[in-house]
């Protein structure tokens, strides 16, 4: 059961106190607490876990600052989309609204390798209207003696650049706890140029202490990437774990699944999955088409695998496009043979624009269908 509290209440307020000890006096059952800062306002959700079906749901919409009382109908008690559950399925953060009704593309480098290919990348995007990318400093590689990324040292000038170049968030995967610190004293030390959505990647979906870090802190949000050969069930309960530790702002990625049956791509592509996530979570779903494809294949029509992908997922109603650019990929440290070229950056934001009014168009026939 979830019990959602009037706007902005106040912990120390004796209405709050109140509804607290009478909680706590109700047999077999735990209580737990998630606060969600927005812009406007602070809202406060009870969630109330144990032997919650002898409990009324009228009974307890009259417990004191309680303006409305959910029954959880899925597993995913913060996360999941419940019956009769109005709350938004959207954050802000750093002046960007994140939400299951729009879109962003994150483009950007793989891996920081060195200051002019960092602000070559940056400098494009703000010229063509983008305020978010990706920037991957600590990057975890199947070969121990592959490039593993520079770490806390490249962070400063990074955020720097980013801020010359107006960008606003910046997705940088994490792989240690200690990653988490690095980055939120880097943002502090230069002065917040920018902001960081924290990347956990396939190999770490299940790692459940690096989740409950990463949850802990609640400044950043977290983009979780789809497990590598588990269930969507599994990878949702992941996501969950971050949102029990109190960070709710989370975005989930979809970005192909282990298997051969993907071939000749990299992974198995799922962006079928994006209405899924989206009817069972109030989480925004974000697609990687770049991990799963894996290549610059291009079909006879002259439009490349990557860009056939994304226009799928983006089609399907995806929140999100995470892809790999590059100004020199010959010489990229990761992942070179998958990246876009700097001239193909228009090019691909115009398709993906084309495949974003094609679901504007679906969603309008939808709405028109069912009046």
């Amino acid at each position: 059961m979830l019990l959602i509290l009037e706007p902005n209440t106040d912990p120390k307020s004796d209405e709050y106190k109140e509804l607290v000890a009478y909680i706590d006096k109700i047999p077999n059952i735990e209580s737990r607490i998630n606060t969600v800062k927005g812009a406007q306002q602070t809202l406060t959700e009870v969630y109330l876990i144990g032997d919650t079906a002898s409990l009324s749901t009228d009974d307890m919409a009259t417990l004191p600052t309680v303006e409305r009382v959910v029954r959880i109908s899925q597993e995913y008690r913060v996360l999941g989309r419940h019956d009769m559950d109005t709350r938004a399925c959207a954050f802000d953060y750093n002046g960007v609204t994140f939400s299951q009704d729009n879109l962003h593309v994150f483009a950007g480098l793989c891996a920081v390798d060195n200051p002019k290919n960092v602000e070559t990348m940056l400098k494009a995007l703000k010229e063509h209207g983008q305020v978010c990318t990706r920037m991957g400093a600590y990057k975890p590689r199947t070969n121990p003696y592959s490039f593993q990324g520079h770490g806390d040292s490249c962070l400063p000038w990074v955020f720097e650049l980013a801020g010359k170049y107006g960008i606003k968030v910046i997705a940088m995967e994490v792989t240690h706890d200690n990653h988490i610190d690095e980055i939120a004293k880097a943002l502090k030390d230069t002065g917040h140029p920018t902001g960081v959505l924290l990347q956990i990647g396939t190999r770490n979906t299940q790692n459940f202490e690096l989740l409950k870090a990463a949850g802990r802190q609640q400044e950043m949000p977290v983009l979780l990437k789809r497990g590598f050969g588990i269930t969507l069930e599994e990878s949702l309960n992941a996501a969950e774990y971050l949102a029990s530790e109190g960070n709710s702002k989370v975005i989930f990625a979809l970005r192909g699944m282990k298997t051969n049956m993907g071939d000749p791509h990299r992974n198995f592509v799922d962006f079928s999955h994006v209405p899924v996530i989206k009817r069972l979570t109030r989480m925004p779903v974000c697609i990687d088409p770049s991990h799963s494809v894996g290549s610059r294949q291009t079909t006879p029509d002259k439009i490349m695998d990557v860009f056939h992908v994304t226009a799928q997922g983006v089609i399907a109603g995806a929140n999100m496009v995470l892809v790999d650019f590059h100004p020199d990929p010959p010489n990229a440290l990761v992942d070179g043979p998958q990246a876009l070229h700097m001239n193909e950056l228009p090019y691909f934001l115009e398709d993906v624009a084309i495949a974003r009014e094609a679901y504007e168009k679906r969603r309008a026939l939808s709405d028109a269908f069912h009046k």
